[in-house]
């Protein structure tokens, strides 16, 4: 039988191949706005599995990722209650893989809170990450 951990792990994982990667989600993927904002440091992915807002945001950058989050919480909060587990457990986990699919040049949050920009180095990424 499989423990908490692993369920919630496995339905993360599932969401994201649907969503084409919760890094880059598909409904992501096709806003040029989304691409240049990540390219440019401007976005991140954040350990409770949102988009965060890396330094000053113009309002068009906050609308952008209130959308993408809007987005994501809806898909987390389907899989979370078919694999059983609370919606923060499954944001947290997306969060972990996200961080983890980060590409070099990217922004991402370390676990002490700060952005971190991804090198070819493995992430930083929080001790209970799966």
């Amino acid at each position: 039988m499989m423990n908490r951990l692993t369920r919630i792990t496995l339905a993360a994982t599932a969401a994201a191949v649907a969503l084409g990667g919760i890094a880059t989600p598909a409904f992501a993927q096709r806003d040029p706005a989304y691409a240049a904002a990540r390219e440019a440091g401007k976005v991140g992915e954040q350990v409770d599995g949102y988009l965060g807002i890396v330094g000053s945001a113009t309002s068009e950058l906050r609308k952008m990722v209130d959308d993408i989050n809007i987005k994501r919480k809806a898909v987390y909060a389907e899989k979370a209650r078919a694999a059983n587990a609370t919606l923060q457990e499954y944001a947290f986990t997306a969060g972990c893989l996200a961080i983890a699919r980060t590409e070099p040049g990217e922004k991402y949050q370390a676990p002490d809170g700060s952005w971190q920009t991804r090198t070819s180095a493995p992430p930083e990424r929080d001790a209970r990450c799966p």
